[in-house]
């Protein structure tokens, strides 16, 4: 079953509110992230941490807002969503 969720961070001194979406896939989940109207998923890798599914074009692209520290930002807050 797929949840939705506020996903709140701290990036830059600026408190930051995203929809997500947990998504399951057989044994495997991602968490969708609408980053203003862009979809980016989240998966885990083999040791647990989180990395964002995008390209290098997406990212060095200047019509979208997808700063790879931002991206690394959530992938934290997730992880640290997934321990707790």
């Amino acid at each position: 079953m797929d949840e939705r969720f506020l996903l709140e961070l701290t990036y830059k001194g600026e408190l930051l509110k995203y929809d997500a979406q947990l998504r399951q896939y057989g044994y495997i989940h991602r968490i969708e992230v609408d980053l203003d109207g862009i979809p980016v998923q989240f998966e885990p890798d083999e040791e647990g941490n989180y990395r964002a599914l995008v390209s290098p074009e997406q990212v060095a692209s200047k019509e979208n807002n997808l700063e790879v520290g931002l991206l690394q930002a959530i992938a934290q807050k997730i992880e640290s969503l997934h321990q707790s």
